[in-house]
């Protein structure tokens, strides 16, 4: 365990002193909460019998009486202390010893008390009685206030996402994104309810990994010892629910990608895959668009989104546009027609990075991406691919060099995929067995893998279908105006936390000093510091080599600040 701070060992001295006073500081038993701080205050009468429970968020101690703050789920109600009416009798332990002195921000505590309205109009709970439920034995990293001023804010994104938990409790407005979320899984599910389309789960580990291009997780199952493969996508299974009869089927997923993590990209992550058997991408088109203003007025109360610089607005219908004809506006180039060399050569004189291990497909999808993609940013979907770049959808009905297929795109990301799936068996295997080539050839978004079992069941029939696929922690992001993906989930994935040095006493205290001002004169730290000479040679010497603190020499002199 690392070394405790001042402040951890204080509050375990007093968890200890509860005990001894007979207290549990963690008791077992229920305890009856009859309101919470939002139903207090909205159903408030003068004079009405309340219980509830929460963090003690603020105490402002007046000898006799004290106000504090109870925060709980729904958001802070205030809480009056008054001795005499906690302590009727002689005995004012109660009051003087727990709640003055043994209690901590970020305790949870029950209390029993009526509603009344203070002097200047806040609505009060005046405590009657009052019970420790949990001692919080750490601080929260609660910001400090001053003049109006706020310090010491909890806002290091590194911190907030390995602590979400004292993220939530000290900046209750991260909260609402998670409330979003929520949302606007339970909107789209309502959706598709209402459609008559039927909710289903598809399994997490796969023999094959199947429906995307991704490089898997691997692990391995003991029993029958053969390697297992975490989801990329639930595409094949879905599919085969469409041939085993059932009309329309749909799953939020989990799925696993080993590759890289950005703004953008968590390897854990969460889509919806929906299948619809006699439709097309037109009417998957339509449905899209429905779905999407369904799902922002249901999170937002509007079709309209701000993210970053943007208003966005998802009220139905979106712009149309092919591929061919969004690469040609933007660069000048036609592809129709244009064989894999001459896609390559435009791409270079583009300036495009290219290499030789990339087929038609990937060459015009990087063309796209490059020069295209990033000017959408009102919701536009962009139609018939190339039948390189879309392995597993259908030729399109007009001319067999595209694919039936459309990606949505909003302020330059792509948040929906959709098909006319592909339903010929033999074209199928035709299509893995080039994606194969692709794959030997050193292309590494080309599936290895030909998934024999999901080839059998195109065989047994499937009728024609569309299918969608949204990545609905991107989507969360533009209903919430956050640019980074790390802020919508609950717990990113982030690397291994460096095992903080134990340094002593001194250097913490050294250490907190150079905080305040990130740097300062050598001479002024040292004269600060009320160290000895030798006891200041050895802690200055103890914080740069832990890589806390260094030492830069200047024109002005020596300077120490925090690394």
């Amino acid at each position: 365990m690392s070394q405790l701070s001042e402040q951890e060992l204080v509050r375990r001295e007093k968890l200890e002193k509860l005990r001894k006073l007979g207290i549990n500081p963690y008791p077992a038993d229920l305890y009856p909460v009859s309101h919470n701080s939002r139903q207090v205050k909205e159903q408030y009468v003068e004079g009405k019998q309340v219980v509830v429970a929460g963090r003690l968020m603020m105490v402002k101690i007046q000898g006799k009486a004290s106000f504090a703050q109870l925060q709980d789920a729904e958001g802070k109600i205030q809480v009056y202390f008054n001795r005499d009416e906690i302590c009727p009798g002689e005995d004012k332990t109660k009051y003087n010893d727990i709640f003055k002195k043994l209690l901590d921000f970020g305790d949870f505590i029950g209390i029993e008390g009526e509603l009344f309205t203070t002097q200047v109009g806040e609505k009060t709970i005046k405590v009657k009685d009052f019970k420790v439920l949990s001692k919080a034995i750490k601080p929260l990293p609660l910001p400090k206030e001053k003049d109006g001023v706020v310090y010491d804010a909890f806002t290091d994104p590194e911190q907030r996402y390995r602590q979400r938990y004292a993220d939530l409790v000290v900046n209750p407005q991260v909260k609402e994104v998670f409330v979003k979320r929520t949302k606007l899984f339970n909107a789209m599910r309502q959706f598709f309810n209402d459609a008559g389309y039927f909710e289903v789960e598809t399994p997490v580990l796969q023999p094959i990994p199947g429906g995307a291009a991704a490089r898997p997780f691997i692990t391995h199952h003991n029993a029958l010892d053969i390697p297992l493969y975490m989801r990329i996508a639930n595409e094949l299974y879905l599919k085969r629910l469409i041939v085993g009869g059932f009309d329309g089927v749909y799953e939020f997923s989990k799925n696993f990608r080993n590759e890289g993590m950005d703004r953008t990209h968590n390897p854990e992550f969460t889509a919806m895959e929906i299948y619809v058997a006699y439709k097309d991408y037109n009417w998957m088109m339509n449905f899209c668009e429905r779905l999407l203003e369904h799902c922002a007025i249901a999170v937002n109360g509007t079709t309209k989104a701000t993210f970053g610089s943007h208003e966005i607005d998802f009220k139905a219908p979106y712009a149309r546009v092919t591929m061919a004809a969004s690469i040609k506006h933007f660069t000048g180039f036609d592809i129709t027609g244009k064989n894999e060399d001459e896609i390559r050569q435009a791409a270079k004189d583009l300036g495009v990075e290219v290499d030789e291990t990339m087929g038609k497909g990937k060459l015009i999808d990087e063309i796209f991406g490059e020069k295209c993609e990033g000017n959408y940013i009102q919701p536009t979907f962009i139609t018939d691919y190339p039948k390189e770049m879309s392995p597993l959808c259908k030729e399109h009905r007009d001319n067999p060099e595209l694919t039936e297929r459309f990606e949505l795109m909003v302020c330059g990301k792509e948040i929906a995929n959709a098909y006319s799936e592909l339903n010929d068996p033999i074209d199928q295997r035709e299509r893995f067995e080039h994606q194969l080539k692709l794959a030997a050839k050193g292309d590494d978004e080309a599936t290895e893998f030909i998934d024999h079992d999901f080839l059998r069941a195109l065989e047994y029939g499937m009728p024609p279908t569309s299918g969608m696929g949204i990545g609905m922690d991107r989507l969360i992001m533009f209903l919430t105006n956050n640019q980074s993906i790390q802020e919508v989930l609950f717990f990113p994935q982030m690397r291994p936390e460096k095992k903080a040095p134990a340094i002593s006493d001194e250097g913490r205290a050294l250490l907190n000093l150079l905080k305040k001002e990130q740097r300062l004169g050598l001479n002024v730290l040292k004269s600060q510091s009320g160290l000895s000479n030798k006891k200041w040679d050895k802690t200055i010497k103890e914080l740069t080599k832990n890589n806390l603190a260094k030492v830069e020499k200047t024109d002005e002199g020596l300077f120490v600040e925090v690394v």
